[in-house]
């Protein structure tokens, strides 16, 4: 991630704010505030979005700017994340498809719903090693689609209850809320709270991954809690804690083409 050392703002010019939009020689880019954030930063996201990090008061040129200076970098890694997204498989849903969680395969099963019993019944239950699919969902791909991402987002939330405090301790860290959602083509996020420890969000689909590299995206995420951005004191944080985090990296980037983030065939 490129970075523009601290300048001042122009006092009369306007300012970004959060969550808004800056359009930049035909360029979107969603932009995001943080008030510990010195420098400019830009993600290239892995829908080839852009996110541009800046600092509480930067004004639109000196963004500008930014962005034009960096043109060369943005246009190399949209061009990375389009050769990885068009390995990501796409899912039909149908009976007997393999779908893994946290590394290890298991074969959809349409299923009849249960009879009523007076309890809401899931649409998808992992039993007996098989992901059990509803066969009325099942009929339409678009709410099989949404049943399974609300399950690993269920199981996930359920796997990832204790294994943030252990990292938090070797990095010294407070430990922000956690939360698992669809993230569109990103593993996860980190948003600093103005009142409390903020929050990470990790990707529905990061649970498909061995359980060393959904520890690898934890620890990833909760190193911004101190050090916004990838610069070398990121790196320094992270493996402090995870000594091989630059190899957990790069197994992530190889696997993670293969990992299935929601597209249907």
């Amino acid at each position: 991630m490129p970075t523009l050392p601290d300048a001042a703002s122009v006092s009369d010019e306007p300012l970004l704010t959060e969550d808004g939009v800056l359009f930049v020689d035909g360029r979107e880019l969603g932009v995001r505030i943080s008030l510990r954030r010195r420098r400019l930063g830009l993600t290239v996201e892995r829908d080839r979005s852009l996110t541009l990090h800046v600092p509480k008061g930067c004004g639109v040129r000196r963004a500008e700017d930014f962005v034009r200076s960096s043109a060369g970098w943005i246009d190399a890694k949209a061009r990375l994340s389009e050769e990885r997204r068009q390995l990501h498989p796409t899912r039909s849903l149908r009976d007997g498809e393999i779908h893994r969680y946290l590394g290890r395969d298991y074969r959809l099963l349409v299923v009849d719903a249960p009879p009523d019993e007076g309890q809401p019944v899931a649409a998808v239950r992992l039993v007996a090693g098989r992901l059990r699919l509803d066969s009325g969902v099942a009929a339409d791909p678009v709410l099989a689609r949404r049943a399974l991402a609300d399950w690993y987002g269920r199981a996930g939330q359920r796997w990832i209850q204790g294994r943030l405090q252990p990292w938090a301790a070797r990095m010294d860290l407070p430990e922000p809320t956690v939360r698992v959602r669809d993230l569109g083509h990103r593993w996860g996020s980190y948003r600093a709270g103005s009142t409390d420890d903020g929050t990470i969000s990790l990707h529905w689909a990061v649970f498909q991954l061995p359980m060393h590299l959904v520890d690898y995206v934890v620890a990833h995420e909760l190193a911004h809690v101190r050090v916004p951005g990838h610069a070398p004191e990121y790196w320094r944080l992270l493996g402090r804690a995870l000594p091989e985090c630059r190899r957990l990296k790069t197994e992530l980037d190889e696997l993670g083409r293969r990992v299935w983030m929601g597209d249907l065939d």
